[in-house]
């Protein structure tokens, strides 16, 4: 019978931390961001064609590459580089210049311009 309840606080952990495997993060305030990009996401513009972009990078990375698709709007074909910081996520072309900065906006999804000043967006 002591076994039974001691084994309950572990069990009552383990439910509450399995919530805290999602790929958002939660401030102090109790808001949450969008994490860091890894794996598949698309790039977006309004009134112009989307793409796919592999983002790739070691977990909890704050930089990596990006491989994108054919088909990508403005010059977005040329992007090979991004940069995750406080300020959001700055993507960059094989010269290392910036192409956009982005913020985030919401879970899985970040929004902002590109150094042209469109607006484009990039989400899961």
């Amino acid at each position: 019978m002591a076994t039974r309840f001691a084994t309950l606080p572990l069990l009552v952990c383990t439910v509450l931390l399995a919530g805290c495997s999602g790929s958002d993060r939660f401030s102090l305030d109790g808001s949450s961001s969008s994490s860091p990009p890894a794996g598949g996401r698309t790039l977006s513009s309004t009134g112009t064609s989307a793409c796919a972009m592999t983002f790739g990078a070691n977990p909890n990375a704050t930089e990596g590459s990006i491989a994108p698709a054919g088909g990508c709007p403005f010059n977005f074909f040329t992007s090979r580089k991004w940069a995750y910081s406080e300020t959001g996520l700055t993507i960059r072309d094989h010269n290392a210049q910036t192409l956009a900065q982005l913020a985030p906006a919401g879970p899985n999804r970040f929004e902002g311009k590109t150094s042209s000043g469109q607006d484009i967006a990039l989400s899961r």
